[in-house]
């Protein structure tokens, strides 16, 4: 039985790396490249589910299949993580409302329950296991990152940009394998808060800091405002709280101040170069003339005044909600998760959606160390700004695979207690 569980491991640690690649290099704009009809209207049924979501699912299947049996595993993977429950019983409840209205299903599946099965098969996995998948994940991401900055400064793009059957054209922004310059942006800000907040992922500190820069400079080329600015934002939290903790008399290291002096003034002198240069001056212009982007935000919340209770509470006509899309200018989506949620699913379906999102967040952060809480903001900032998790992507998935293998929770070393030595009693012989 151990021979057999240890080769059930190695196969399902095969499969998650499959998963873990395709997850970071198959977009659904690359899928629609190769004629494989994910969003785009047609196809057979296994067309509509994206690659990572077999490989998940098989090496789910398989971990059922160990000593133990499948109702011992499933016993075990739920007693220790009682929050899921509450979650997929959301997820039950909507996969319902979508039979009932015959819509398709396989929206909710890719969103909200590959995300689950991607964690329920990593906390199956030992550390070992999961080692070779965080390097997969390292050299996928920046393999998109030097892909976004060769489409930035070539202004070739790789693979087509596609929102569903729509070839996109005259969009400046990368994309690389990830398929949507949003979607870049999100995973590539959300590397670089880990990098930033967790220094064990990359302990050498002058591999750490370049590593970090390049990253970050690659944001302006996928062109996510959101993600940059969020981003920032946290890194200059981070940066005001350590000065304080040294004003206050925290005890630092000459070398590591004098570091950090220096590597300031190198990236003050970039920057000012950079802006010379004007190398990112179609991202600063995109601060000041949006293309529309605003307007669209508040078309979006002016969408749900269209609607009666009714039709609010239990989900509208799907064809009236594009009707009206098309006639307040949302031709590439509603650029809010909660609003779009509510337009297809209704008020009840998305606030239980939403309180299992919540659940399935609180288990991923008792498992994770303090610094996914960042990255659960981002995810946040992003879902109130953007379509996000509300259509057919594995966005949430990517996520997922972010803070579970980089960001694990940290196991304290607890010190052995030393056992009391014996006494010796010595008696005095007078001589």
């Amino acid at each position: 039985m151990a021979n057999a569980d240890a080769f059930i491991g190695l196969i399902v640690t095969g499969l998650m790396l499959l998963a873990v690649i395709a997850t970071f290099t198959l977009s659904s704009s690359l899928l629609a490249n190769w004629k494989i009809h994910y969003l785009t209207a047609g196809g057979s049924f296994y067309e509509k589910l994206h690659p990572a979501t077999y490989f998940t699912l098989l090496a789910f299947v398989l971990l059922l299949l160990r000593s133990r049996g499948p109702v011992g595993e499933i016993d075990r993977m739920f007693s220790e993580a009682k929050l899921l429950l509450a979650h997929l019983a959301c997820w039950l409840l909507l996969l319902i409302q979508v039979f009932v209205l015959e819509r398709p299903f396989t929206v909710i599946i890719d969103t909200f329950l590959l995300p689950i099965l991607i964690a329920l098969v990593l906390w199956q996995l030992s550390a070992a296991q999961r080692r070779p998948l965080v390097r997969a994940i390292h050299l996928t991401i920046l393999l998109n990152v030097v892909l976004g900055y060769y489409e930035y400064f070539s202004g070739h793009r790789l693979i087509p940009l596609t929102l569903g059957d729509v070839v996109v054209t005259g969009e400046w922004r990368s994309a690389a394998l990830l398929g949507h310059p949003l979607t870049a942006s999100g995973v590539v800000g959300a590397y670089v808060l880990a990098l930033v907040l967790r220094p064990a992922i990359c302990p050498p500190l002058l591999l750490r800091l370049p590593l970090i820069a390049f990253c970050l400079g690659s944001l302006m080329a996928f062109g996510g405002r959101t993600s940059l600015v969020t981003v920032l934002a946290v890194i200059a939290l981070i940066g005001a709280f350590e000065a304080f903790r040294l004003m206050r008399g925290r005890p630092t290291r000459l070398p590591a101040a004098i570091l950090a002096i220096c590597v300031l003034f190198a990236a003050g002198a970039v920057i000012f170069a950079a802006l010379s240069l004007g190398i990112f001056d179609k991202m600063l212009l995109r601060f000041s003339s949006d293309k529309g982007s605003a307007l669209a935000r508040f078309a979006t919340f002016d969408l749900l005044s269209h609607f009666d209770w009714h039709e609010l509470i239990l989900g509208p006509n799907p064809v009236r909600v594009n009707a009206l899309q098309a006639q307040l200018g949302l031709n590439f989506g509603i650029e809010n998760f909660w609003i779009s949620s509510i337009a297809q699913f209704g008020l009840i379906h998305t606030g239980l959606l939403t309180v299992g999102l919540i659940c399935f967040f609180v288990e991923l952060l008792r498992r994770s160390s303090r610094a996914a809480w960042a990255i659960v903001l981002l995810i946040v900032v992003i879902a109130a700004s953007s379509v996000s998790f509300s259509s057919k992507n594995i966005q949430l998935a990517q996520f997922i695979f972010l803070i579970a293998l980089l960001l694990p929770h940290e196991q304290r070393r607890t010190a052995t207690p030393l056992r009391p030595t014996a006494r010796v009693n010595y008696q005095y012989v007078p001589a």
